[in-house]
């Protein structure tokens, strides 16, 4: 790292403050709303009144623009890491109210005691006892005379010495004086130029993303309204988590003005929570959409104005980014788009979030929905092409390493050959027969029950209307939609107990059925060599003691739909290994039948 790279200056607390309220620093609310706790806030006040270190603040100030005339505008300094920091400072000192992590406003007051030198949250008990300054921003209120406080306060404590009093509040009053690093990253550093130093300066912090400074330019860029842009992001998001803050964010005047409030508000009445999306899912599938670019890096190149072809900086691309990014933020919000995205998931068999385990998968699937629509193409194909490649991303993990890389090849050959002719190509590719009978038996040899590979399996068992294991009339879709049991087929004790097995074998998801629970209370622990063989009996007029199936064709039907090898029916329990590679078998086929039926649906 060189000297080049940045430029170190301090500045007391006085100066900073001011350059946020005329806007020298933009605080773009990376982490957007004050996430900080009262706590937080009064340890740093008692940081700087004993003249502890705080941290230094990292700004990088924009790249100068060519604007249309041919000049070129200076950019504004960006706060980058130090938001919460300076918004404590600023709420607590100058008595502004901050945006809580639930979109309310609110006032932290922090107290200060001067015989006791201690600062502390303001509570009620504290409002009535007079050896506490309630509120610490009385003191630097430019109206407030430091002399007054101190007469004021002496005469409601007497016997303390007004001498001691005036240094003590005079102390705190000086605490705007005291200095901080601001370290100034220069403006044609790139991204991860610039998160390297942020790690690097601020290791105890959290590592910002590409995501974050895309918001930190949307929000900076109040030319081209993006601070509403970057509201618009983060209410939808909120919203769709969290539709009971409608009346909150309601309260939001300015912004209920705008045409994106408009284009949410039908988030108020909805309790679907398959697909949850965050700034980081919103701010990809609305640039990747339209600008058919996958690296959220392009974006922040883009709303700096920067020219790919001459490296230069100019305000006509700041001005066609946000336009272009509002279209595609429009496009997301757009109910009947959001709806018919969780419509084709859903009925592919992804009934509820907890079989959502990918959210790339997801916003690539929603990319791909956007562009079909796009290209014209009729809704029945975009559904099948989108059921098809959701199935095939998640069974081949295409987006669980590098995915904004394959966002950005995907999206790249889409927009060359056409959305159809790429998503045919690549699903042929990589699941050939071979994949079925070979690859995925081997691949289900874990113990993790959100593989993609038994979230798949139970996908299959909705789609194709599966009942658990040994229901008469429960489906596989009510147990998980109620939060039936998850069974061990050779129970779990019995493993541990005879076998001696660890929880990586016992825990196998081809050891794993859905059942109702008080069939899995019922086999509890019984070794599968004698509740096998009892369900035999109660199918042959024996006694009933799992579930309610009395015919053999029927507990035929369900041992297939739940893939039990029906050799065991013969009496031939094969051992735990053996069962295991032989369901892996049989599981890997009902996906098979499930992705061909998905294939065929329109």
């Amino acid at each position: 790292m060189t000297s080049s790279l940045y430029s170190v200056a301090s500045h007391p607390i006085d100066t900073i403050l001011t350059w946020v309220k005329s806007e020298e620093i933009a605080i773009p609310e990376i982490q957007r709303p004050f996430v900080w706790d009262s706590t937080q806030v009064r340890n740093l006040l008692d940081s700087l009144y004993n003249g502890y270190p705080i941290g230094y603040l990292i700004s990088w100030r924009n790249p100068s623009i060519k604007l249309k005339d041919g000049t070129f505008s200076r950019g504004k300094r960006i706060l980058i890491d130090g938001q919460q920091r300076v918004t404590a400072l600023m709420t607590s000192l100058l008595g502004q109210q901050v945006l809580t992590k639930n979109y309310r406003k609110v006032r932290i007051r922090i107290a200060f005691n001067p015989i006791e030198e201690r600062f502390e949250v303001r509570n009620p008990a504290i409002e009535k006892d007079r050896t506490w300054i309630a509120d610490i921003s009385t003191i630097f209120d430019p109206d407030s005379d430091l002399f007054e406080i101190v007469e004021r306060y002496v005469f409601n404590n007497p016997g303390v010495a007004r001498s001691d009093i005036r240094k003590v509040i005079t102390k705190v009053d000086k605490i705007v004086n005291h200095q901080v690093g601001i370290i100034n990253l220069a403006d044609n550093l790139d991204i991860d130029t610039v998160t390297e130093i942020f790690i690097r300066v601020n290791s105890a912090g959290t590592a910002l993303s590409q995501a974050d400074f895309v918001m930190s330019k949307i929000a900076a860029n109040e030319s081209n309204q993006g601070n509403v842009l970057r509201k618009a992001i983060d209410y939808f998001c909120h919203l769709a988590i969290a539709p009971e803050s409608y009346s909150t964010l309601e309260q939001d005047h300015d912004f209920v003005g705008s045409t994106y409030w408009k284009k949410m508000t039908w988030l108020k009445n909805v309790k679907d929570d398959l697909y949850d999306p965050n700034y980081t899912d919103m701010l990809r599938v609305a640039f990747t959409s339209q600008f058919k670019r996958g690296k959220l890096q392009d974006l922040v190149s883009l709303l700096s104005g920067r020219n790919f072809q001459t490296r230069e900086y100019e305000q006509e691309i700041v001005e066609n980014t946000f336009e272009q990014l509002k279209k595609g933020v429009f496009n997301f919000m757009n109910k009947t788009n959001f709806e018919c995205l969780t419509m084709i998931l859903r009925s592919s068999g992804f009934l509820t979030s907890n079989l959502i385990r990918n959210q790339n998968a997801v916003n690539f699937a929603f990319i791909m929905y956007l562009q079909g629509c796009e290209e014209g193409l009729p809704k029945y194909e975009i559904e099948s092409l989108i059921r098809r490649w959701y199935a095939m991303s998640i069974l081949t993990r295409r987006y669980s390493g590098s995915p904004e890389t394959v966002f950005d090849y995907d999206i790249r050959q889409i927009a060359t050959i056409g959305l159809h002719r790429y998503a045919e190509s690549i699903i042929e590719n990589e699941l050939p027969d071979s994949f079925w009978t070979g690859m995925l038996p081997q691949l289900m040899e874990t113990s993790s029950s959100t593989s993609p590979y038994f979230i798949a399996f139970q996908a299959a068992q909705i789609f194709l209307n599966d009942k658990g294991f040994l229901s008469t009339e429960i489906h596989v879709r009510e147990l998980l939609l109620n939060h039936g049991d998850r069974h061990h087929i050779f129970p779990r004790n019995y493993l541990i107990n005879k076998k001696g097995l660890s929880r990586g074998r016992y825990n196998q998801i081809a050891n794993y059925a859905i059942t109702q629970s008080e069939i899995n209370i019922a086999i509890k622990d019984t070794p599968p060599q004698n509740y096998f063989p009892q369900l035999l009996e109660q199918v042959t007029g024996g006694k009933i003691r799992y579930g309610g199936i009395i015919k053999l064709d029927e507990l035929k039907e369900n041992f297939k739909q739940n893939c039990i090898p029906l050799t065991i029916l013969d009496g031939s329990i094969p051992d735990y290994d053996d069962f295991l590679a032989m369901r892996r078998k049989l599981m890997a086929e009902r996906i098979k039948i499930w992705y061909k039926s998905i294939l065929n649906r329109h």
